[in-house]
């Protein structure tokens, strides 16, 4: 395909009808004439050679090429977006923008407020958007990365995409303060009976391969797509969870829960900075990687590590 042919307008216009399915409210949408927005779609047509857009009854439906190219669009679009507003020089005391991070609760938590504080106080006009990482993050990252500034993830779940590390962390257990059956240490077979708290898709973890590596296979009885919500869901109950050493510290003044150590050597937990190759030489983006290594920096050691 020769892209120097196509009209990269009709990307927005592509948007905008497959988002509205009418081409009078795609038409206001983006600008344009109820007349020319039905030439851009007889343009469409003929390009994709598929209706994309059915009547069906007195409404459209989008056909199932239509069904596909609603996600792809809406990736382009972002792309092509985040593409043109690349900057050549960047001040962060002047700029207005938006950087959206991908990133669990755990890291919001532990890093997110702390960079906040740092953005808020060196670039006033600069807004962060948090937005929680999806279960699909492993199956299509470039897709992601493609779409948003960062993903703020441990090492050992992606790779293959450009990073920078932000700070170190460790595996803890938490159990109810009164927990009945174990006091201060917990043995491998605690781990392989007693019943689990675990967080979204914990296999993807090198911690839980680990596990697994051991011979040890949590019995779940109950899974959570938040790890603030770990510590709450193990107080006052048999259960365990494994949790980072920070977010613990954190959240032992709110939850009747006790930090137990692992018994077995642990593998550690390096947070990073993900990005699409895409942002690496855009002056606004390396700002934002250099201000959160420095964040990341200036964190307390974790407990232990």
């Amino acid at each position: 395909m020769n892209l120097a042919r196509l009209d990269l307008n009709l990307v927005v216009a592509l948007r905008a009808l497959l988002e509205e399915r009418n081409v009078t409210r795609a038409g206001q949408r983006v600008g344009l004439s109820q007349p020319a927005m039905s030439a851009a779609l007889s343009r469409l047509r003929r390009h994709f050679d598929d209706d994309l857009l059915a009547r069906v009854g007195g409404h459209y439906e989008l056909t199932a090429l239509g069904q596909v190219l609603l996600d792809r669009t809406s990736t382009a679009y972002d792309v092509l977006e985040r593409l043109f507003a690349s900057q050549a020089e960047f001040d962060p005391a002047r700029e207005s923008r938006e950087f959206r991070l991908v990133a669990s609760d755990y890291a919001v938590s532990v890093f997110g407020a702390e960079l906040a504080r740092a953005v808020h106080e060196e670039a006033p006009g600069i807004r962060l958007r948090f937005t929680q990482t999806p279960t699909s993050v492993v199956d299509d990252t470039a897709t992601l990365l493609s779409a948003v500034d960062g993903l703020l993830m441990p090492h050992g779940v992606i790779s293959d995409f450009p990073a920078t590390d932000l700070y170190d962390d460790r595996w803890v257990f938490v159990l109810a303060d009164d927990h009945p059956s174990v006091t201060d240490r917990l043995t491998r077979q605690d781990l392989a009976e007693l019943p689990w708290v675990t967080y979204q898709r914990t296999y993807d973890a090198p911690a839980v391969r680990q596990l697994g590596m051991l011979g040890v296979e949590p019995r779940v009885e109950v899974s959570v797509d938040s790890f603030q919500l770990l510590p709450l869901l193990v107080a006052g109950t048999r259960r365990i969870a494994m949790v980072q050493a920070r977010l613990a510290r954190l959240l032992a003044p709110i939850a009747a829960v006790r930090v137990v150590e692992p018994p077995y050597e642990a593998v550690p937990l390096r947070e990073a900075l993900w990005w699409h190759p895409v942002h690496t030489h855009d002056a606004g983006h390396i700002w934002l990687r250099e201000t959160a290594a420095r964040v990341g920096a200036r964190l307390a050691p974790s407990d232990g590590g």
